[in-house]
């Protein structure tokens, strides 16, 4: 500890906001240069590297091979894919001295595919699976959380090349198997749970989720199995509803009712119901906002929902795809469509076939035959029966209202509950969307040309090491598993007398020879800054040479358990192999 790069901190950095944040700077494991920027230094390294230690022995288990790719990327093969485009703000953009367009990699599926493009030409080479672990640089609007969600990262991403279907569902089972043995080692409760695919593309994707109360993803999942990120989720397509018997619609006066608060109270007052009152459910919300698509001029885009929901705005986004903005309808923007009634908007205006031209799509609980109060586009009034497919019809389904918990699970498996979780892995069966873009195709059995099927597995590498502080800290520091952990265990050595350290020195010596990775604390400080630092930076067990050596005794601690034991120092060395290799003492000698 004398020569080590560390300085533990008493105060919380200001901007820390969950636990692993804190506890990673306080400890000296990170510390940062700007916002999502951080340094590792030297403990943070060793845990990051163990964390990868772990990924490769994984990865080599199912035939992975390791390359690496240069941070800094070409422009043309994004552009081949359109995720120059379709990426939008979210990716760091450069100028070489020539005027040259480059990148700093968020994500590699392009140079993977053109490495083997390169490199092989007949199905005899398939199946391959090549994976690096990398830093990639995105420019994330918000970086929180520490290293959690930075704008530099590592990560490790692996690509798998079949020459068919088959092949590439093999392949994607292969990593999902590899992951969930990843997971398990490295220790969190997490999910697997359907996504979306994004930028990304594909037929298939799915997250991994450790499940955590600071978790920026939400998920719904049901007591018979049904798991998937909320953006995922897909209300199962309803029944078209008769509607022979349907009054005719009829519109009312509604003064003073712009929100659906004040509608149900004057529907309830004017136009009551004689079976029971007007619900929220049972109005038709039309939400305009204005959608920007990377390189196109702006446009407005309706949206019919119930009146009891709202609009999730990450369902939206993932509805809208990578790079479009989008921005609620504003003053300026109803001013140029004043065929739009802020606060009665309704179907009549909407829709491809209506004079607006405004894109009009409906959740798809406004399915066929259903009757609804919605905007008679006309300030204090709404119209009452409206019935979907008779008297209007939408240009398409769009799913981004809110999940709730107690929503039926789409698969019919029990109500939904919802629980918060962070991204860990991710997998795609991404099929032949980059391959078809440039140009990957080997010779088949038949001696034709085939194009290659790809799948991509992401992992985030130093988001983990957040994420293991994230479960195991408690509220005296970090608490790391053994497998993990930079040091097996730490050597405290308190008390002024030279007999002390002269032990504790040559109980780290004999360790180390025995390959146990040991901190000695040899510091002149107090016993009790060692003990608040030994339990700051969480080695799994803490051995205490002190005033015990009289009587022949040191004391091991548990980080985990907080329990302590005292051992003799003739048996500390086999006592101590047996704790860090897991075995009982008798085994160990």
């Amino acid at each position: 500890m004398s020569e080590l790069f560390v300085r533990t901190l008493r105060e919380d950095p200001a901007d820390a906001e969950v636990a692993s944040h804190r506890w990673l700077v306080r400890g000296g494991y990170v510390r940062r240069v700007a916002p999502g920027i951080y340094t590792w230094l030297p403990l943070g390294l060793r845990v990051l590297e163990n964390v990868e230690r772990i990924v490769r022995e994984e990865m080599a288990a199912i035939g992975g091979q390791e390359l690496r790719f240069p941070a800094l990327l070409p422009r043309e093969p994004y552009e081949a894919t359109n995720r120059w485009t379709e990426y939008g703000d979210g990716i760091f953009r450069l100028h070489d001295r020539k005027g040259g367009d480059y990148l700093l990699g968020p994500t590699h599926e392009e140079m993977f595919t053109l490495a083997v493009k390169d490199m092989y030409n007949s199905y005899k080479e398939l199946p391959l699976t090549l994976y690096q672990i990398q830093t990639k640089y995105r420019d994330e609007p918000r970086p929180r959380a520490g290293i959690m969600r930075g704008r530099e990262f590592v990560m490790k991403d692996s690509y798998s090349f079949d020459i068919d279907e088959a092949g590439l569902a093999a392949s994607y089972a292969r990593h999902r198997d590899a992951y969930r043995k990843i997971f398990d080692r490295l220790g969190f409760e997490y999910v697997i749970v359907r996504a979306m695919s994004g930028a990304m593309g594909g037929s298939q994707s799915e997250e991994f989720l450790a499940v955590s109360p600071v978790g920026e993803d939400l998920f719904a999942r049901s007591p018979g199995g049904y798991a998937a990120n909320v953006e995922a989720v897909e209300l199962a397509p309803p029944d078209p509803v008769p509607f022979d018997d349907a009054p005719a619609a009829h519109v009312e006066d509604t003064p003073d009712s712009p929100t659906i608060e004040t509608l149900v109270a004057v529907a309830n007052e004017r136009v009551p119901r004689t079976d029971r009152p007007w619900t929220a459910a049972d109005t038709l919300k039309n939400v305009v906002f204005m959608i920007t698509r990377p390189g196109q001029e702006p446009e407005p885009l309706a949206i019919g929902l119930p009146g009891d929901r709202e609009v999730d705005t990450k369902r939206l986004e993932a509805q809208l795809g990578e790079g479009v903005a989008y921005a609620p309808f504003a003053d300026e923007d109803f001013a140029r469509h004043p065929d739009l009634v802020k606060g009665y908007i309704g179907p009549g205006v909407l829709g491809a076939e209506n004079a607006s031209k405004i894109t009009y799509l409906v959740d798809p609980r406004v399915a066929t035959g259903t009757r609804w109060v919605t905007g008679a586009d006309a300030a204090g009034r709404h119209v009452f029966d409206l019935v979907a497919g008779r008297d209007f019809t939408p240009d398409g389904v769009i799913e981004v209202a809110e999940v709730r918990t107690g929503d039926p699970a789409p698969d019919g498996s029990g109500p939904l509950e919802l629980a918060r979780g962070i991204e860990m892995g991710h997998v795609f069966a991404l099929g032949t969307k980059y391959a078809d873009a440039l140009g990957l195709q080997v010779l088949d059995e038949n001696g034709k040309l085939a194009t290659v099927q790809m799948g991509s597995y992401g992992i985030g590498v130093s988001r983990a090491v957040a994420v293991v502080a994230e479960g195991t800290s408690d509220e005296k520091g970090l608490c790391w598993p053994r497998e993990l952990a930079p040091f097996d265990l730490q050597i405290v050595a308190t008390g002024k007398d030279a007999a002390v350290l002269d032990k504790a020195t040559e109980l780290a010596r004999e360790l180390d020879e025995a390959g146990v990775r040991v901190l000695l604390d040899d510091r002149k400080a107090s016993p009790g800054v060692k003990f608040a630092d030994a339990e700051l930076l969480g080695m799994p067990t803490t051995v205490v040479v002190g005033r015990g050596l009289a009587d022949g005794v040191l004391e091991v601690r548990d980080r985990r358990t907080g329990m302590s034991e005292n051992v003799a120092v003739d048996d500390a060395l086999g006592h101590l192999l047996a704790l860090v290799h897991g075995r009982t003492d008798a085994e160990t000698a």
